[in-house]
């Protein structure tokens, strides 16, 4: 199992998150962290994300993904890019309904000069399942296909 890693650099107010390895639950909160420090910025001019690395992403992180979409919406106007190289990932991609709220892109792209790591956070279980439901109830809001597939999740977080 390759352990996952997420980046992130800004120049200008072009914001990019890249995904490498295995991203999960571990490293939702400091994803979320990140998300919520951006909701406050009025300089963003867009917003990218780099999956060219990543081998695997958990319904949390396609959740928060989706948050982050839903925000460069209200921040810039435009759908977010997202960049994937990986048959398995793009399949994934498409059956959540990301190519509404994302431009979906199969090439990669020129890196910024330098990325930083998101500093890893911890969560207790309370904050996990919060995040977790929030994500999940971001992800049934994209299609019907999605709502069948979390409803019994989110009904078990929920109670």
């Amino acid at each position: 199992m390759s352990s996952g890693r997420i980046q992130f650099a800004e120049q200008n107010g072009v914001c990019v998150f890249k995904f490498s390895g295995e991203v999960r639950l571990t490293l939702s909160a400091a994803l979320d962290k990140a998300i919520k420090q951006l909701e406050s910025r009025e300089d963003i001019a867009s917003i990218a994300i780099d999956l060219t690395e990543a081998c695997s992403i958990d319904s949390t992180t396609l959740g928060l993904l989706a948050k982050l979409s839903i925000l460069a919406k209200e921040k810039t106007h435009l759908l977010p890019t997202l960049v994937s190289t990986q048959a398995d990932i793009n399949r994934v991609l498409q059956s959540m309904g990301f190519e509404q709220v994302f431009n979906l892109i199969e090439k990669p792209l020129a890196p910024p000069v330098q990325l930083h790591d998101l500093p890893p956070l911890t969560q207790s279980e309370d904050e996990a399942r919060i995040r977790v439901l929030e994500a999940h109830r971001i992800l049934m809001q994209l299609n019907e296909s999605n709502r069948v597939a979390f409803a019994d999740l989110v009904e078990t977080l929920e109670g």
